[in-house]
């Protein structure tokens, strides 16, 4: 089984890695400012067009580009070596992947290449495949 499919959109840049924290009643509660709940909701919507039908069972490989508006004095399909990182990008794409029952778990993707470029077509493409 396979998916793939690209989303146009600015990729968000804040990542899972933003919660905050407060102290109510002497104990620690997380929660998500405003942007990274807006940035989530992004993904859903984006993410929700493309939701296979059926989950995917057992392991997979998960490849994501993220395609980054070109800034500066970069070119079309440049590797981008600046913030966000990868890893950080692609924990809230898995998480809303599973709210979306993309699969069961995300601890399902067992292998991942994730690229981030500047690119004159922004947006961020996803392959999803059994392994």
């Amino acid at each position: 089984m396979m998916i793939d499919f690209f989303m146009p959109m600015i990729p968000p840049t804040c990542t899972h890695q933003e919660k905050q924290v407060r102290v109510v009643k002497e104990k620690p509660v997380f929660y998500e400012p405003a942007e990274l709940k807006a940035a989530r909701a992004k993904l859903k919507a984006h993410l929700g067009q493309h939701i296979p039908n059926e989950c995917f069972a057992g392991p997979v490989r998960l490849t994501t580009w993220w395609c980054f508006p070109i800034k500066g004095n970069h070119r079309n399909g440049e590797y981008k070596t600046s913030r966000p990182d990868t890893d950080n990008l692609v924990k809230m794409l898995k998480d809303v992947m599973t709210d979306l029952h993309y699969w069961r778990d995300d601890a399902q993707v067992s292998s991942e290449v994730i690229e981030k470029y500047w690119a004159e077509y922004p947006g961020i493409y996803v392959k999803v495949e059994s392994l």
